[in-house]
């Protein structure tokens, strides 16, 4: 059961692969429905989730076999997504040409976001990309009052493994 005070979380790994931005975006969707997200805070939630999944699967330069986590915290109606993997490099936004494919993902973050960062994982290797959306909930949301259900968890939605997303 969850007291209100402590933060609700979950998370899951996934193999650094293209579709893994579509599994997150699915995974959020689920975890917004069950934490009782506002239908605007998780369409947000879930592009800028889908960008940095695509960054840390096209982009990192990690060594083969080595995955990305995601995770989500709720906290006083504030949802934090944090996406993790194995590459050394910062990233930076950056302005993109009209007709550039690509590096518009961060700016997009910068944009939407009520705040984000990046850090270097503190006991391992590569970064955590982070972003935060403020006054997410539902007003009928787990963490809207002083005590939460005991269903308010996000209890065993999330158990598909890594590798049914290969």
């Amino acid at each position: 059961m969850n007291d209100g005070n402590s933060p609700l979380q979950n998370e899951w790994w996934l193999p650094r692969h293209p579709r893994s931005a579509r599994r997150a975006r699915k995974y959020l969707r689920e975890l917004a429905e069950v934490w009782q997200l506002q239908a605007e805070a998780t369409y947000t939630a879930v592009l800028m989730l889908s960008e940095l999944t695509a960054n840390a699967c096209v982009h990192s330069r990690a060594p083969r076999g080595r995955y990305v986590r995601v995770r989500c915290l709720l906290h006083t109606g504030r949802l934090r997504v944090e996406v993790s993997d194995a590459g050394f490099a910062m990233p930076e936004p950056r302005v993109a040409d009209c007709y550039d494919e690509d590096g518009r993902g961060l700016a997009l973050v910068a944009a939407l976001a009520d705040e984000w960062g990046v850090y270097p994982r503190p006991y391992g290797i590569g970064k955590v990309v982070w972003f935060e959306v403020s006054d997410c909930l539902s007003p009928s949301g787990p963490n809207s009052g002083p005590h939460s259900g005991p269903n308010s968890g996000p209890g065993s939605l999330l158990r598909e493994t890594a590798e049914e997303v290969q």
